[in-house]
Order: structure tokens, then C-alpha cells, then sequence
């Protein structure tokens, strides 16, 4: 069994594989300052919680975007798995050929993500759009290049924002809104939080396939937490909740070959 673990600014999302299977996924509010024993206790925990014996589990992989955490990941990994994780990120073999002018700037849930998409769709341009607390567009060739992408303000993100801001606008939840034309001020930021990001996506998915794959369209790849909002809107050709999960599984497998 690997442990897979995407760390990331809101949330620690995980999830237990056996071979390609995925067997259960978990999240965890990411905390600033964890301990490694606050770490290890929870991840047990949760294993258990879930019919699964932590002592089976044989490898763990993490990918990144807040350092600070990393180090206590780390150490929890090894005092409480007794492995020493894996870690997608500058240094690993990916089989990406990154394009970025400074490949070490692509945060490690991106290459994760696009090692998954590249290893079930080996043959297609690939455009993934990851739900997260920045909403993220990153263009894969079908040559196996990570070309690069755009990173949009994501919508918990901004729903804070306007929260903070704005004296008199509230902290609402993110739904699909009935109708455009909210009638009230929560309807209002709800419907702008929603249509805001769909007409983003068109745009922005239309000018990279324009920029980038001008002689066959791209596959649209949706992901992460609100990915499953836009199912019905035909911008995404498919929707992989736990891609940046298979994208460690697979890097990890790779990598201790």
C-alpha cells in the first residue's frame, strides 16, 4: 500500500493506493506549524478509521506547495511509517520535459497532476484545470512537454477576499447558482463567484489550445474541489477528482524502479 499526500495551502488532501487502485481519500485542514507527531497520530488515525492496518502501508509520496510543512512531514514519515518519503519536485524524474524558463518555479501539484493526465492519455495535448485555493491551467503537449499555464485566484480564495474587503459582504457558500441575476447579496456572490470562473475558463482554455495546439484540440482535464460544479457545462472533456493522488502514485513508482 503507498500513502499519497498532496500538501497544499487550505487543505492536506491524501489517499491510500494499492498498485493504480485507489482505496479511500481523506482531507485535512493544513496547519501551519504541525508537528510530526501531530502529523503521524492523525495519518494512523485515519487508516484505521478506515479499515486499514498502518503497518501494510510500504511507501509514502507527498508533493508540496508550503515548505514549511515539509520538514515535519518528513520526520513524521519516518518515525511513524518508517520510510523515507518520496517527494515530487525539482530533482525527480517526471518523463515531463518542463518548459518553463525556470523549472524549478512549477509548483509540485502541477507536475503531478500532469504526470497523471500524460500516463492515461500518452497520446494527447492535454489542457488540466485544478480547483484549489488558486485555480491553476497548465498545457501538456502530446510529446510529453509541460508547456506551462496561467494561475487564477481560486474561488474559496476569492469569496475570502470580497469577505475581507467589502464591510457588507458576507461569507457565502459556494453552490451553482440558479440564475445569473442574483436576488439578494449572498445569489449575487454566489452567481459572480460561479459565472466569474466559467467564463474563465472558456477564455483561458480557448486561448492556450489557440497559443499552443493550433493542429488538434486539446483533451480538457477538470480537478480538485469544485471541478465537479462545472460537469454539466461542456468545458471539460472529463472530470478526475484525485489526479494530482494518481500523479504521486505514479511518480513514486517510477522513481523507486
Amino acid at each position: 500500500m503507498i500513502l499519497c499526500l498532496d500538501v497544499g495551502n487550505s487543505q492536506i488532501y491524501g489517499g491510500v493506493f494499492d498498485g493504480d487502485k485507489l482505496k479511500f481519500q481523506f482531507r485535512k485542514v493544513s496547519s501551519i506549524g504541525q508537528t510530526s507527531d501531530e502529523m503521524g497520530l492523525f495519518l494512523r488515525t485515519v487508516l484505521r478509521e478506515n479499515g486499514i492496518d498502518p503497518s501494510i502501508v510500504t511507501d509514502v509520496g507527498f508533493c508540496s506547495v508550503v515548505p514549511s510543512l515539509n520538514h515535519s512531514l518528513k520526520n513524521c514519515c519516518k518515525r511513524y511509517f518508517n520510510v523515507d518519503p518520496y517527494c515530487v519536485g525539482p530533482g525527480a524524474k517526471t518523463g515531463l520535459k518542463i518548459k518553463y524558463r525556470n523549472p524549478a518555479e512549477v509548483g509540485a501539484d502541477r507536475i503531478a497532476t500532469a504526470i497523471a493526465a500524460v500516463h492515461r492519455y500518452p497520446k494527447k495535448n492535454i489542457i488540466i484545470v485544478d480547483f484549489g485555493t488558486a485555480t491553476t491551467f497548465c498545457a501538456v503537449s502530446k510529446n510529453r512537454e509541460y508547456l506551462g499555464g496561467t494561475i487564477l485566484t481560486g474561488m474559496k480564495t476569492s469569496m475570502e477576499a470580497l469577505q475581507k474587503k467589502a464591510a457588507k459582504l458576507p461569507s457565502v457558500e459556494i453552490v451553482t447558482p440558479l440564475e445569473t441575476c442574483g436576488r439578494s447579496t449572498v445569489e449575487s456572490i454566489q452567481a459572480g463567484l460561479y459565472y466569474g470562473h466559467l467564463g474563465a475558463i472558456r477564455e483561458i482554455t480557448t486561448r492556450i489550445s489557440n497559443e499552443n495546439f493550433k493542429d488538434e484540440l486539446p483533451y480538457i482535464i477538470g480537478t480538485g474541489g469544485f471541478a465537479g460544479m462545472y460537469s454539466e457545462c461542456g468545458v471539460f472533456d472529463e472530470i478526475i477528482p484525485d489526479l494530482v493522488l494518481a500523479g504521486i502514485n505514479q511518480s513514486l513508482i517510477s522513481n523507486r524502479k
